[in-house]
């Protein structure tokens, strides 16, 4: 046993060595191309007719170096150095977690606050390349000022405030592309249930920050009755539970109503005393936000329904619906 610990430990350090040693030369690499941007943009500017003089010089520059190093410097990866210097004009404000792959991801985000809020995510949360660009897609950014405010959504990813409220760190909808599942299809519940648990890596991301898997299935006896909550997590951020109720129909207020059941039980048998109330979520394939109003106390915080996507949504469909919100919180 000894051994085992001991070469285990070994092997860890050579592999902890290894990612280190990727990292440092990936962020050096980062920083060259920086560099190279800074060069040619400063240079350009001595042009008189400097957009014709700008692409004159990209392309003789990479002339000149892809012989020699490769196709690294092609006219349009030296286009990006250029843009990646002028997108981050300031060396210091440059992340050492984020590789160059990450960096040419995040310049095609326009947008100063939503490419400010991916950034923040990304070093909070260690996402890979691949991660960070299905967050992208997905819409991320957007769909949470569906429930909150821009302000707020930057504030908690820059960890310059604590979520203190569910709507700040749930999404509506959530998107599911990863578990596979075809849109025209009828599943049951237990079928989503089950891909979620085996795409549960890729489920906890879409959840986000602070969460945790704790049951599936879990059963609750009530003098003789049983029932089954589908899914828990714990979230660290808010200290609570957080109950998952799946539902491939249409939201009804029977459904939100189970779920109260639910919520109860767990505030009152299973929290203790430091944690905050627990949190429902009824994951439906469709739902009316009326009868979610109405099915619900007016000061509700803890009863929330989310519609999931088994597809990625477009940007035009999400910005029509923050345009819906807006309209219905001016109509209030």
């Amino acid at each position: 046993m000894l051994e085992t610990n001991f070469v285990h430990e070994i092997k860890s350090l050579i592999a902890g060595a290894k990612a280190n040693a990727v990292r440092a030369v990936d962020y050096q690499r980062t920083l060259l191309y920086w560099h190279i941007g800074e060069r040619i943009f400063n240079e350009e500017q001595q042009g008189k007719d400097r957009a014709d003089y700008g692409n004159y010089l990209i392309k003789y520059l990479s002339e000149q170096l892809q012989p020699e190093f490769g196709r690294g410097f092609s006219y349009r990866q030296l286009e990006l150095m250029r843009q990646f210097y002028r997108t981050f004009p300031i060396t210091n404000t440059l992340y050492s977690q984020l590789s160059w792959s990450h960096y040419k991801v995040l310049l095609r985000i326009d947008n100063e606050d939503k490419r400010e809020y991916y950034i923040a995510e990304t070093v909070k949360n260690n996402w890979s390349v691949r991660q960070m660009e299905r967050q992208i897609n997905s819409q991320l950014f957007e769909r949470l000022l569906l429930s909150n405010d821009k302000e707020s959504v930057l504030a908690v990813a820059r960890n310059e405030k604590l979520p203190e409220s569910p709507h700040e760190i749930i999404k509506d909808p959530m998107i599911l592309e990863f578990l596979g599942l075809r849109r025209e299809s009828a599943y049951y519940e237990k079928d989503l249930e089950q891909a979620i648990i085996t795409h549960l890596q890729d489920f906890l991301l879409e959840l986000g920050n602070g969460f945790s898997f704790v049951a599936r299935q879990k059963r609750i006896h009530l003098d003789g009755d049983d029932f089954f909550v589908d899914l828990i997590f714990y979230n660290r951020l808010l200290q609570c539970f957080v109950v998952f109720e799946i539902k491939t129909h249409k939201l009804t207020h029977e459904d939100l109503g189970q779920l109260q059941m639910y919520v109860n039980y767990f505030d009152r048998v299973e929290k203790v005393e430091h944690e905050k109330p627990t949190i429902g979520i009824l994951l439906c394939a469709d739902k009316n936000n009326a009868v979610v109003k109405f099915s619900l106390p007016e000061n509700n915080k803890t009863i929330l329904a989310s519609q999931y996507n088994l597809i990625l949504p477009t940007e035009e469909q999400l910005l029509n619906e923050i345009k819906k919100e807006i309209e219905i919180f001016k109509n209030k």
